[in-house]
This record gives C-alpha cells, sequence and structure tokens, in this order.
C-alpha cells in the first residue's frame, strides 16, 4: 500500500511520531432547559430503542487539538457518525474587518469602523495558511483523523468534505488510518452556477 510521508512523521528512522493528546475537563457555560415532560418526549423519540442519557445535542467550542482526546472516556468507539468539514488548504486569510454603517450627516455618508484583534483560536481558526505548507497541513489532518478512528464505533463511518486541494492527500491519510477496504465512495456534485456570477437582466 502507498503510504504518505511528511516532514515531522516519523521521529527517527523506524519510528512514527506520537499524535498529540492532552485530555483536559469541559467547562459548561450555558444549558438550555426545557420542561421535563417535554425533555422526556424528545428524549425517547431522539432514543428510541437505545439507552437514554443525560443530554443531547451537546454544542462544544474549542480547539479540535483539546476538544478531540477530551471527549475520548465518554466516547471512544461509540460514536456512529462523524461528519469533518475540514480547511481546504486554499492559503486564504478568511478574517476581516467589520464596517459599520453610522448615521449620515451630510451628503458624504459617514462610516464607523469596528475593529477587535482576534483572539488565539480565531487567529488559527479563520486562516486557511499553514506554516510549513502541505507537511504542516497533512501532519495536523493525520493527528485530526487519528483522534476521530478512536471515537467511532465499530460500525461507524466518517464523511469528510474538501475538495480539489488536498482532496487526493487526505484519502491517502484515510487509507493509512482505516485501511483502504473501508473506503465506500465519492460524493461529488457540481455547481450550476458561480457564486461570482450574477444572473444577467432579461431583455
Amino acid at each position: 500500500m502507498v503510504e504518505l510521508v511528511w516532514d515531522g512523521k516519523i521521529a527517527r528512522p523506524g519510528l512514527q511520531a506520537s499524535t498529540f493528546k492532552i485530555v483536559l475537563p469541559l467547562q459548561t457555560i450555558e444549558t438550555i432547559n426545557e420542561s421535563t415532560l417535554e425533555r422526556q418526549r424528545r428524549l425517547e423519540r431522539f432514543a428510541s430503542g437505545r439507552e437514554i442519557t443525560e443530554w443531547r445535542n451537546r454544542l462544544i467550542w474549542g480547539d479540535k487539538k483539546y476538544v478531540l482526546p477530551s471527549l475520548l472516556p465518554e466516547f471512544a468507539g461509540k460514536v456512529d457518525l462523524i461528519y469533518i468539514d475540514p480547511p481546504f488548504d486554499t492559503g486564504a486569510d478568511f478574517s476581516y474587518t467589520a464596517i459599520v454603517p453610522d448615521e449620515p450627516q451630510d451628503a458624504e455618508e459617514e462610516r464607523l469602523f469596528f475593529t477587535r484583534p482576534p483572539n488565539v483560536i480565531e487567529q488559527k481558526a479563520y486562516r486557511d495558511t499553514w506554516g510549513s505548507g502541505l507537511d504542516s497541513y497533512v501532519k495536523w489532518f493525520y493527528e485530526t483523523i487519528v483522534l476521530l478512528k478512536q471515537l467511532l464505533s465499530p460500525s461507524g463511518s466518517i464523511y469528510v468534505h474538501l475538495d480539489w486541494h488536498v482532496g487526493h492527500y487526505a484519502k491517502t491519510v484515510l487509507d493509512e488510518v482505516f485501511g483502504p477496504k473501508s473506503f465506500r465512495s465519492e460524493i461529488i456534485w457540481k455547481r450550476t452556477t458561480s457564486h461570482s456570477c450574477s444572473t444577467p437582466p432579461r431583455k
């Protein structure tokens, strides 16, 4: 089988570098309550035929480097479906400065510029750029997939949403982690119109 090798994958000849893993406790920021009766009805509909857990629909905010290892003690080998939409390695920076229009005082419209320095997580989350290029991207993707595999149940499935930039590299990593026989299918769709195109006016 073909193996994808990148800078940093091999710690020393014959030894693969270990995956980063630090387990941190999750902190509850907000809980949305509902009536006991409605909660019971929803849980029964959602968990029909399965054990009813104490919670559902948990939303976690944080860096996957810390979140995924922290989910392992509770969910290792129990997740039936995982969908990820990782960066596409486009090299783009999606952070921006918002412009908020103010009340116009004369013929020229006044504008209020609002800026806020992004925090550390936002600096990484909104930039599809990689310090060491493709090597650092593939390393990041590999470490993510290794952790996700540990979360999947024996009959679980993972869907990975990527495009032509790194899809072929990701497929090689997935084959290495899950085995090439685990691959089921590739879903491709074609846009009928571009996001930047506008419909021409009718005559």
